[in-house]
């Protein structure tokens, strides 16, 4: 091969290199826009994400050395496309499942452990003690929901479970008598049954799931290395350590409720 090919080949492969260094400064991330205490869009900057996974990423982002910059692009199922397609990085928060694992790397220690019930109306119940006790039931969830592997499986399998596009619409559909029960995270779910004003709904106490949350790496960010998925992993450990978590919830509740007294 020419010298000269040589030399323009080395310098694409270097333009290349700076490129990507650069555009690693910044990490894009996103997460579920209808989940708090964790996340949720700011009333005063719809583009804006805030809750206590917001003030991870910014803890994070300082723990590695760059900026993330957490954006509001869609729902839940849209979120999870843009990581899928590479035009986000990060996801901040989301539950393991196999098939998610095909577009994007897991952090190996979660930062919270979730809790996933059953929502029924009060006047309607039924009882709920073990997941079999919904067959004959008709069920509602929100669109690419999972409440891990094994959940997901029984109910597709075993399951009536329509699935809608927000939990506003969800709740709004139970309360109507659209559907017997609901399955939701417990504290998302009671923090919007608060802000819709619905009356006489009940979260059961015994959970459908306990499932942690994990921070994830899109395969396509370029910025997905193994340096970079060791980093965040160290981060995740001193976070544990530190139980830096408590605070970020305790702080995401409180915004909350704060947002909510000040809504006309």
């Amino acid at each position: 091969m020419p010298p000269i090919v040589l030399l323009i080949l080395f310098s694409l492969g270097l333009s290349g290199t700076v490129q990507a260094q650069s555009a690693c400064r910044t990490l894009v991330a996103s997460g579920n826009p209808q989940y708090p205490p964790y996340l949720w869009r700011d009333p005063d900057n719809e583009a804006r994400l805030v809750g206590a996974n917001a003030e991870l990423m910014d803890w994070l982002g300082n723990e590695l050395g760059v900026n993330i910059e957490l954006r509001y692009v869609g729902n839940w199922a849209r979120v999870q496309e843009e990581a899928r397609a590479g035009r986000i990085d990060m996801i901040a928060g989301a539950f393991f499942t196999l098939p998610r694992t095909e577009y994007m790397d897991y952090a190996h220690l979660p930062f919270r452990e979730t809790r996933s019930v059953v929502i029924q109306r009060e006047g309607a119940t039924f009882p709920y003690q073990r997941w079999e006790d919904l067959i004959p039931r008709r069920g509602l969830t929100v669109i690419n929901n999972s409440f891990g592997q094994a959940f997901d499986r029984f109910a597709s399998e075993s399951l009536s479970l329509s699935k809608v596009s927000s939990l506003d619409q969800a709740l709004q559909m139970l309360e109507r008598g659209r559907a017997d029960y609901l399955i939701y995270e417990d504290s998302p779910a009671e923090a919007f049954i608060a802000r819709l004003g619905i009356r006489g709904l009940r979260l059961i106490p015994t959970p459908v799931a306990q499932e942690q949350l994990f921070v994830t790496v899109s395969h396509r960010s370029v910025c997905n290395t193994a340096e970079l998925r060791g980093a965040i992993t160290r981060a995740m450990f001193k976070l544990r350590q530190n139980r830096l978590m408590l605070s970020f919830v305790e702080r995401g509740v409180q915004l909350w409720k704060e947002q909510e007294r000040k809504s006309p």
